[in-house]
């Protein structure tokens, strides 16, 4: 019989925690599943809230799609795209580790989504599909807000503090593998 290093409890009874980051944004998670390895404690992490990513499209005739990461550019059209979102009744954060919108999504329709091919560390084409949310214009540039349609995880770890951090890319490597295991265990 298998024995499952993760808890046996149902989702969302584990409760939740607050991630934080560099800047003091706090961003609340679902603690979806957990797992000791060593002594170490491990969390598998929803966000609360519906994680947004926002992209300027490239000029007439581009259609190059390019992602905002950058804090600068995000506090110039902040405000703007969060009047847009909260013409749907959504409430946009900028919250750790990405950008979320409180509030009931609207339903996915068809001809919303856009297929996003991302490259992996291996030069894979991994497709990511995005519900389109609402567009916008800032100093004449095309901005579009997505939500993607598969859920973002966070894979953190009680630090030395007590508080969550999140998982550095090795220990990731690490902790992978475990939870793929366990993930397929439970399907079958």
């Amino acid at each position: 019989m298998f024995s499952s290093p993760f808890s046996d409890e149902n989702e969302r009874d584990l409760g939740a925690i607050t991630l934080t980051d560099e800047q003091g944004r706090s961003l609340e998670c679902y603690i979806e599943d957990s797992l000791v390895v060593d002594g170490q404690e491990y969390f598998l992490l929803l966000p609360t809230d519906s994680p947004v990513e926002i992209f300027a499209w490239g000029n007439e005739g581009e259609e190059e799609a390019i992602l905002i990461e950058d804090d600068a550019t995000i506090d110039q059209i902040f405000s703007t795209a969060q009047a847009v979102l909260a013409e749907q009744n959504l409430e946009l954060k900028n919250t750790a580790y990405a950008l979320t919108a409180a509030g009931d999504l609207p339903p996915v329709e068809e001809s919303e989504i856009f297929t996003l091919e991302i490259e992996d560390e291996e030069d894979n084409l991994e497709p990511e599909q995005l519900q389109l949310l609402a567009s916008f214009y800032h100093e004449e540039q095309e901005y579009a807000i997505y939500t993607p349609l598969d859920p973002l995880l966070f894979f953190a770890k009680k630090g030395e503090s007590g508080k969550p951090e999140l998982l550095s890319p090795e220990e990731f490597r690490k902790f992978q593998p475990l939870l793929e295991e366990h993930l397929f265990n439970e399907v079958e």
